[in-house]
């Protein structure tokens, strides 16, 4: 068996260390299962984050702060 060989999302470098991997995301496949997003440990901080869980996320807490109705 060989193992998974995973590449930074930051850097576009293998990581050599499985210890060193680390998993960010998931993205989804259209037709089928997705895969998985890994960073170097160090790189993890230097991501950018996702736009659409930006907005997400910023709609949920506007919800929470300024409820509808009551």
């Amino acid at each position: 068996m060989t193992a998974e060989v995973h590449v930074c999302q930051h850097c576009d470098e293998p990581i050599t260390d499985p210890d060193d991997a680390v998993l960010v995301s998931q993205e989804a496949g259209n037709s089928g299962p997705g895969w998985n997003v890994w960073a170097h440990s160090a790189h993890v901080g230097q991501l950018e984050m996702h736009p659409v869980a930006v907005r997400v996320m910023a709609r949920i807490l506007l919800a929470r702060i300024f409820p509808r109705g009551g």
